[in-house]
């Protein structure tokens, strides 16, 4: 073995140690989105700068968000999901998920919000930060993100699923397990 082949092999052996460091590190990003005020109206929400939904972070905030209406206003919070839900739209099967979702939970939506824990009822503080994380198999699929949510009721961060489409916005394609039920809020719990 000549010397070239030696520094040939040793800059392979290099490449493929950052290639297998880069691949294991790949896909265990974190992100906070942060909503310095909550809106009060379906137009103040499609105003948001996280409406623009460039990236699968920002939809899946925007969920949370939409969610937290229901208890408040149904239909806006159906108007909210649909616009998230792009080409989508909501059926009734659908709609009738959410209602069964909220039967006395309206404090699930607001458990994704950073603070609020079953100790204080749910209740976050402004600004209101949704923590999202993504792991290493979270784009398996092609065009689809698979995306957890931390709940302040739950063991386990909550997976979402999000679609790009050719407009190059990521919209809302599954979101079923963040409307699970959590650990009660303790004024509701006889136990606490």
């Amino acid at each position: 073995m000549g010397l070239f082949d030696k520094l040939a092999g040793k800059a392979a052996n290099q490449f493929g140690n950052t290639l297998k460091q880069t691949i294991q590190n790949a896909g265990n990003k974190s992100e906070r989105v942060v909503f310095n005020s909550l809106p009060e109206s379906y137009e103040q929400f499609i105003s948001l700068p996280q409406a623009s939904m460039s990236t699968p972070f920002q939809t899946a905030a925007m969920a949370v968000l939409a969610f937290c209406f229901y208890p408040n206003d149904k239909e806006v919070c159906y108007k909210m999901i649909d616009f998230l839900r792009g080409p989508r739209p909501m059926n009734g099967a659908d709609k009738q998920f959410i209602a069964d979702r909220f039967r006395a939970k309206d404090y699930v939506p607001r458990s994704y919000f950073a603070g609020a824990t079953p100790s204080n009822d749910y209740q976050p503080v402004a600004p209101y930060t949704v923590e999202i994380s993504e792991n290493q198999y979270s784009y398996e699929e092609q065009g689809m993100a698979k995306l957890f949510i931390k709940s302040g009721g739950a063991d386990s961060p909550r997976p979402i699923k999000l679609r790009k489409a050719k407009d190059g916005k990521w919209y809302l394609w599954e979101y079923s397990s963040i409307l699970l039920d959590i650990r009660q809020p303790e004024s509701a719990n006889p136990w606490a």
